[in-house]
């Protein structure tokens, strides 16, 4: 009897069919992602290279029409051509205007040639004289009185070259003793002060103020260094100058505040816009405050002051001193002051 066979332990294989299919899926859907790719890719890259669709746009076109020339400025061209006139009449404003001109200096017209009207260009008009203007005495360098040379003025000894001048005289007992004691009278002063305004040349201003503790002005602004206003400056000297060692408030032509003294006149000196300052005085200042109260003006309140109007200014304003027989308190602070302004001290023994 055949024995029986035993049961195989080998199991049966996949095929082979299936296994190559599910390959060739794969790499079926890669090859498709790929193109795909490849494809996207190449539309990106063409829209660089591809010209852009013609669009049609109509802008605005601002034309600025051509100006014809005006009249006013050919008949300017043609005056230009034309010798300049003589000055003979004042300037006068048409319209209003934010600033005032002075009036027309008188002018000497044996020293002076036809003058260019284009020469005044200046809110100061004050000087009618130019390059062109001069009559004889220029080549020594300057006119002497009255002209317009810069050789620098003299006051009392102390050099300035200051084309907008104020004095400032203290006309106290006490000081005209002094100026007297010293071999300076007033007489001597008026003559000094008449001198320098000789010297001025016609494109300086200048004034003066006296005072004690009110004061008394020449005039309310600076003048011009004409020959009319240094005539007016010589008979105001002889009629109005303070001779008793007072400025009473209700006397003509004085001013007042209170407290008066020093501080209100360095006030509206400053209120001139001069650039030069000369002080005359013993450096002793006193006021009246507030209830009839005398008091001496300390020392810390006049610097204090001098300091902040320097300050409004926007420069520094030489103040020149001159002291008649001061004490010594009062002159070392002087002196101090002076210096430190850029003017110079002197003093009278």
């Amino acid at each position: 009897m055949p024995s029986p066979v035993p049961p195989s332990t080998h199991k049966p294989q996949r095929p082979p069919r299936r296994r190559g299919l599910v390959s060739t899926v794969i790499l079926g859907a890669v090859a498709v992602h790929v193109a795909g790719l490849l494809v996207a890719a190449a539309v990106v890259v063409a829209r660089f290279f591809s010209e852009p669709a013609a669009t049609f746009e109509v802008t605005r076109q601002y034309r600025i029409p051509v100006q014809s020339r005006e009249h006013r400025m050919a008949m300017a061209r043609h005056e230009a051509l034309a010798p300049k006139p003589a000055f003979t009449d004042r300037m006068v404003s048409t319209r209003p205007t934010a600033f005032a001109l002075p009036e027309m200096p008188v002018l000497d017209l044996d020293q002076i040639l036809p003058l260019d009207p284009s020469s005044f260009v200046s809110n100061q008009v004050a000087s009618l004289a130019g390059s062109a203007g001069l009559g004889s005495g220029l080549a020594a360098g300057g006119l002497g009185s009255g002209g317009t040379g810069d050789s620098g003025l003299s006051f009392l000894g102390i050099k300035t070259e200051g084309s907008r001048i104020l004095l400032l005289f203290d006309v106290s007992a006490s000081v005209l003793n002094k100026a007297q004691a010293t071999g300076m009278p007033l007489t001597r002063i008026k003559e000094e002060t008449l001198k320098l305004i000789a010297q001025l040349p016609l494109n300086a201003r200048y004034s003066i103020i006296q005072f004690v503790r009110n004061y008394k002005p020449f005039a309310d602004q600076l003048v011009a260094a004409t020959p009319p206003n240094r005539e007016r400056a010589a008979r105001w000297m002889e009629t109005e100058w303070n001779e008793t060692g007072m400025l009473g408030a209700r006397q003509r032509g004085v001013r007042t505040a209170s407290p008066n003294g020093l501080p209100i006149v360095l006030d509206f000196a400053f209120s001139l816009k001069p650039d030069t300052l000369f002080l005359i005085s013993d450096g002793s200042f006193e006021q009246t405050a507030p209830g009839d109260a005398n008091r001496s003006i300390p020392q810390e309140e006049i610097q204090a002051q001098i300091k902040r109007l320097q300050q409004a200014a926007g420069t520094e304003i030489p103040i020149h001193f001159i002291g008649f027989q001061m004490k010594e308190a009062h002159r070392d602070f002087w002196r101090r002051t002076a210096q430190r302004s850029g003017g110079k001290f002197r003093e009278l023994r």
